[in-house]
């Protein structure tokens, strides 16, 4: 408001303009009160004809009598003259409401009154600016949040005393968002007050023209619903603007120019584009019935009907968008041109999957980070035109634009919305094509994409059905025979199906896969493929026993191919598999470094539901090397990383095993005794690695072992060693088993075989050390069954012990506690 008297103050034409509803009459009233000189309101609303202009401001100001008629300089057949003669040596301002249907003839007027009458001072409201020379435009945008909460509650209060929005603040924040912050329309919805609810009117805005009626008697016809509103919009465009605005309503989100001329210019159904990457719709003639697509929507910004605002980067150029009110008005009108509307809808979705087919590289390379967002940008179209697809079972359309979207899907955590337009894509067309068509490709890839989403976040038992076990194998069998397809993102992640068909992410069959896909990958895939191959074969081979001295050439290439690719999710995946390895050396302060090098990178390129778990991870090796309190404060970030992204099974398992870790070292048994449970229970939601059953089984083993002494531990840990070494854990994994293992038999008074345990471990590691709390478990232990033994016999049973196979010490602690007294031990408390 300020800001207008500023403008009226010292310009001599400004023009609000707005859509319909917009306040713009009420905010010239409340301006023109305020200025010190007169003020006169010129209503041009109810005229029906653009010549009634001149006539109209002479009655408004009061000069329909004779007297000024009957003067010679001023004919009476000529008004605006009239007009020159009474303004010419006064000083007042003339408020002309209303000029959208009239435009031309009060522009006319009011250049020839600016340009005669010096001190004439002119604020107009309207749908579009005047373009008189000399005019400053005022756009009039939806209220904000606050003023129009505050214009609900005002107008609440007069349908219903008492009203307050605290009562239900959700629903009228729902309501005035919908509503696009219009005024009109949000007094019409307050209105609705005498009958319905804030709730109930919010859960009706779907059919809002219905909804928001009887305003009041006392102002125009065009005022008193919502529907009259747009429909005095609406009557006033020509051929063309309706034509773009029906069009425009195919949109989800808005859009950019050349997406609007791909829709709205083009006449017919376009093919859809042959190969990833041709430009949607070529070669499709403009309807030479319609204008410009540019200047359609240059006229329609003009009137308000769309909003144009700045994309989100530079070189994107401008977005247009419809407001909600106006998109649903548009639908309803396209709806009565079906013909019109499906061809706009093909069209919509033929521009949409060219994009998404070009954007799927590029979301792997360099210049990734402005195809993400141009993506995110475009989401809600491409929901659009899946949905598109699903509706007119258009089968290839819709598993090239599901193809397309895999990854972004995947890395920026829409998984669960990715498996759900799988699943929707398939039962469109469920018959499989012969084999080896083109069609055949599309269908096994889908399938692949499916399940690699699917798998994500649930446990493997869930997954295991007849027929997902059944779908495994298939797609398993199509890519192993190798080729191109299962060289390619989905096709590359085949031998995961080992999570479907029952094989452990350990077995030989899997492990042969991974070889069997890193070649296949060289023979016919590019760069990136070969990265995630070299990854999947590189994280197995840490994660199982014999693996660790095998992944440094893979991880030298690695390296070579995140340089070469530039792709930011590959090299935070580089630099976890680094960290990893180090972490497995004991090398700690190596592994954080790493760490920290994956979480800027994972952040870099918002794979938000990846941070939780590298913070994670920077947790572990903060632990390892003792700093303790480190790790605490890295695990709370991870537990509000996680929720604020959703949460995972992943991050709540790992991190909670940590945090029990943490807790039991700290000797606070309750609370690692609660979020062992916690972590367990997470660990039984999701796809879990076998190393991380593994150190649940060992935490509750020394939880055990504390609380009822270390037989009844060591019946815990038994079966634990046993599963971990079936599966094929990471010496580190087992040694920590063995390490806790040796620590309860010495308790037990088992001096011997804890020996021969502690020495095993100790081999196994290889000459790497401990962590700080491993090693404070079983550092006195030496020195401690020395001295039990004697310096002989426990040289003999070390030697021994070093010897021994995962397998052997396995069977040595099962065996151990077979031979346990019928009598419970006191709990042990330096474990």
């Amino acid at each position: 408001m300020a800001g207008l008297r500023g403008d009226l103050a010292r310009l001599r034409l400004v023009t609000l303009t707005g859509p319909g509803g917009s306040g713009k009459t009420r905010l010239a009233e409340h301006a023109a009160a305020a200025d010190p000189e007169p003020a006169w309101l010129v209503e041009l609303a109810r005229l029906d004809h653009p010549a009634a202009v001149p006539g109209a401001v002479l009655s408004a100001l009061g000069l329909r009598e004779g007297t000024l008629v009957a003067r010679e300089k001023a004919p009476a057949d000529d008004p605006a003259a009239q007009l020159v003669e009474h303004c010419a040596n006064r000083r007042l301002l003339l408020v002309l409401d209303n000029c959208e249907h009239v435009i031309d003839a009060a522009a006319q007027l009011v250049e020839h009154l600016l340009t005669h009458c010096p001190g004439v001072r002119i604020l107009a409201t309207s749908r579009e600016p005047l373009g008189v020379p000399g005019e400053t435009v005022r756009p009039l945008g939806p209220l904000p949040p606050d003023p129009a909460h505050r214009l609900f509650a005002d107008r609440a209060t007069a349908v219903r005393p008492g009203f307050t929005p605290a009562d239900d603040p959700a629903a009228v924040a729902e309501i005035c968002a919908r509503l696009d912050g219009l005024p009109l329309a949000i007094e019409l919805a307050a209105a609705r007050l005498n009958l319905l609810t804030p709730r109930q009117i919010a859960d009706r805005l779907d059919d809002r023209f219905r909804l928001l009626t009887g305003g009041a008697r006392t102002v125009l016809p065009r005022q008193q619903t919502l529907r009259a509103v747009v429909d005095w919009s609406w009557d006033l465009l020509d051929d063309g603007e309706r034509t773009v605005l029906r069009r425009l309503s195919v949109f989800a989100g808005g859009c950019d120019l050349p997406a609007a001329e791909a829709v709205c210019a083009a006449s017919g159904t376009p093919d859809i584009p042959a190969d990833p990457g041709t430009p949607a719709a070529p070669g499709i003639p403009a309807d030479p019935g319609t204008p410009d697509v540019l200047d359609l929507l240059g006229s329609l910004v003009d009137k308000s009907l769309v909003v144009a605002a700045p994309g989100p980067d530079a070189d994107t150029g401008m977005r247009y968008r419809l407001l909600e009110t106006i998109h649903e008005y548009a639908a309803e009108r396209a709806a009565a041109h079906p013909a019109d509307r499906a061809a706009a809808a093909h069209r919509h979705a033929a521009h949409f999957l060219a994009l998404a087919e070009e954007a799927e590289p590029l979301l792997r390379g360099a210049d990734q980070l402005r195809w993400i967002r141009r993506v995110e940008t475009e989401l809600d179209n491409l929901r659009a035109a899946l949905l598109h697809t699903t509706r007119t079972a258009s089968v290839e359309t819709g598993q090239r634009l599901a193809l397309a979207l895999g990854w972004f899907w995947w890395l920026r955590n829409y998984r669960s919305e990715g498996a759900e337009w799988t699943a929707r894509i398939r039962e469109t067309h469920p018959v499989e094509p012969p084999e080896g068509t083109p069609e055949y490709w599309r269908s096994m890839s889908l399938r692949m994409l499916h399940v690699f989403l699917v798998a994500d976040g649930n446990a493997p038992e869930s997954l295991r059905t007849p027929e997902n076990v059944a779908v495994g194998e298939r797609i398993r069998r199509v890519f192993r025979a190798g080729g191109p397809e299962s060289a390619r993102f989905p096709g590359i992640l085949w031998p995961m199906t080992s999570l479907l068909t029952g094989n452990t992410l350990d077995s030989r069959d899997f492990r042969d896969g991974l070889d069997e896909s890193v070649e296949n990958c060289r023979r016919h895939g590019n760069d990136w493929e070969l990265g995630v191959s070299l990854m999947l074969r590189t994280h197995i081979g840490i994660d199982t026993t014999g693996g660790l001295s095998s992944v440094d050439a893979d991880l030298a290439e690695l390296h070579e191919i995140a340089d070469r690719v530039g792709d930011r999710w590959t090299r935070s995946q580089v630099a976890s598999a680094a960290g990893e390895v180090a972490l497995s050396r004991g090398r700690y302060e190596w592994a954080r470094s790493e760490y920290e090098e994956c979480l800027r990178l994972a952040r870099e390129v918002g794979a938000h539901m990846e941070t939780p778990f590298v913070i994670a991870r920077l947790a572990e090796a903060a632990f390892c090397s003792g700093d303790f309190a480190g790790a605490e404060q890295l695990l709370t970030e991870a537990a509000r990383e996680a929720a604020r992204h959703g949460g995972t099974p992943e991050i709540s398992a790992y991190g909670g095993m940590l945090t029990a870790l943490l807790a039991l070292v700290q000797d606070d048994l309750a609370r690692a005794r609660t979020e062992w449970e916690l972590a367990r229970a997470a660990a039984a939601n999701m796809s879990g690695p076998p190393q991380l059953a593994a150190g649940l089984g060992n935490i509750d083993a020394v939880l055990t072992a504390r609380e009822q002494g270390p037989w009844a531990g060591l019946a815990k840990l038994a079966p634990a060693l046993a599963t971990a070494v079936a599966a094929h854990c990471a010496e580190r994994i087992l040694a920590s088993l063995a390490d806790s293992a040796a620590a309860l038999l010495a308790a037990a008074g088992r001096t011997a075989e804890a020996v021969r345990v502690l020495a095993a471990a100790t081999a196994w590691r290889a000459g790497h050390p401990r962590s700080v709390a491993e090693e404070a478990a079983v550092g006195g232990l030496p020195d401690e069954t020395r001295a039990v033994l004697g310096a002989d016999r426990y040289a003999a049973e070390a030697a021994a012990g070093a010897e021994l196979t995962p397998l052997q010490v396995a069977t040595l602690v099962t065996q151990a506690t077979r031979t346990a007294p019928a009598t419970r031990t006191a709990p042990v408390t330096g474990s």
